[in-house]
């Protein structure tokens, strides 16, 4: 696809997209490249003095073990049957028991350092994770890995409330939202760094999302605990839509007046076909742009903070593709571009950093995933930076996921307005190594 998009430019174009491998022996040779969409904004501020809550609240990640230890149990298996049913999965039970044991020995070291500290502590189950919760807690700890971080910021909606990340099995969980793993077993040397003042604040910019339209449901489903099925996914939806309508005793038409989400999202909203081989149609509009219909595999629009996630992964380039494309420019332009491997690694690894933006940058970042062009559909951008995306549903069976966790019906005449606002930053802390 790449290369057949390189044949259809202009020379100009060419000799403009081939510029980068020029670009690229500059830096070889010692030139430094300012990063495409690299924000130059400052990423956080100094505290002026240092900082204890009263009251901390530690949101537990559900271990591998605990959910299949719970899925087996309650259907009435002995812990036997759970060992060998899991054996005949190719699972390991000693394994699954090994990663639950670390991980429950090291909430247990953030109970202790917090209390040795005289901090109030609550440790919560992230099924059991609610708005009280929140209410109750000065600090709230997410104690898990990312997926617990980004469940754990999607409810606080308040700015001034510190959320912490603690990666309890850095072996296994990347933790790139948490402290440096070294904290993880040296968490009372965090805490007296956060006491002492020898941080920084890192304010991360979230998505809010107003709904509006018929085809939707406000009534989230919780992906990561239910660990659903598509056509579970899909039941589960319509049983909340029917709780809804049963209370209210209205049908979709009553949410067509705009309604703001009760929650955040702190990487990335996506929006598409809940399966994944059905092409999603919908139409979209840009910082209040002409609507443009489209066909996709679905779009996803990030954060500053996202974009190292998701995102990133679905728009950067292999060296394969780099390497591809350059000797087209290469034949294409006459032009004596140097095809080594440090070459293609330098501007592939040029052009995928400038996917990257700061977490602070008040920039959504929109990617359109395998556009569908032809004589009925076109895509004008497949990616960009906006303040406000607006997206109409054409779809079927579509839904709108928050953060990977936090799932919404989508269909036919939904209307999904995605932004950001200074209210919803992320308060979150920044250890030096």
């Amino acid at each position: 696809m790449v290369v057949c998009a390189f044949i259809r430019m202009s020379r100009r174009s060419v000799v403009n997209f081939v510029r980068l491998g020029t670009r690229a022996v500059s830096l070889l040779k010692g030139s430094s490249l300012r990063p495409f969409h690299t924000s130059v904004r400052t990423a956080a501020a100094q505290p002026k003095a240092g900082f204890k809550p009263g009251k901390v609240a530690v949101v537990t990640k559900t271990t591998r073990y605990e959910f299949e230890q719970q899925r087996y149990l309650y259907a009435g298996l002995s812990e036997e049957d759970f060992k060998q049913l899991l054996a005949m999965k190719g699972s390991s039970y000693s394994g699954l028991l090994e990663r639950h044991t670390i991980h429950t020995n090291n909430v247990e070291h953030i109970v202790r350092s917090l209390r040795r500290e005289g901090i109030e502590v609550r440790v919560v189950k992230r099924g059991e994770y609610d708005e009280e919760v929140v209410q109750w807690a000065d600090t709230i700890i997410s104690a898990g890995g990312d997926g617990t971080m980004l469940l754990v910021a999607s409810k606080v909606l308040s700015k001034d409330k510190p959320v912490v990340g603690v990666n309890t099995d850095p072996e296994r969980s990347e933790g790139h939202l948490c402290l440096p793993v070294r904290y993880t077993r040296a968490f009372p040397e965090a805490l007296q760094k956060l006491c002492r003042g020898e941080f920084r604040w890192l304010w991360r910019q979230r998505i809010r999302v107003h709904l509006e339209g018929t085809g939707i449901n406000p009534t989230s489903v919780d992906l990561h605990e239910q660990q659903l099925s598509l056509e579970q996914h899909s039941r589960a939806h319509r049983i909340t839509t029917m709780d809804s309508q049963q209370r209210t005793g209205m049908l979709h038409d009553s949410f067509s007046k705009t309604s703001l989400l009760p929650i955040r999202s702190l990487n990335e909203i996506f929006i598409g076909e809940s399966l994944s081989s059905r092409a999603s149609y919908y139409e979209i509009s840009v910082d209040d742009g002409p609507w443009e219909k489209q066909k996709s595999s679905g779009l996803s629009i990030c954060t500053g903070t996202g974009s190292k996630a998701w995102s990133y992964n679905i728009n950067k380039l292999a060296e394969q593709a780099v390497e591809e494309v350059l000797k087209i420019g290469k034949s294409q332009t006459g032009l004596d571009i140097p095809l080594n491997r440090d070459i293609i690694e330098m501007v592939t690894d040029e052009y995928n950093e400038s996917l990257v933006f700061s977490p602070d940058d008040r920039r959504l970042f929109y990617s359109i995933r395998e556009p569908i062009v032809n004589r009925v559909f076109w895509s004008s951008r497949q990616r960009g930076f906006a303040s406000r995306v607006s997206v109409r549903s054409r779809c079927w069976d579509a839904c709108m996921v928050v953060d990977g966790g936090t799932s919404f019906e989508f269909n036919d005449g939904a209307i999904a307005t995605v932004s950001m606002s200074e209210e919803d930053q992320l308060r979150t802390v920044v250890l030096e190594h």
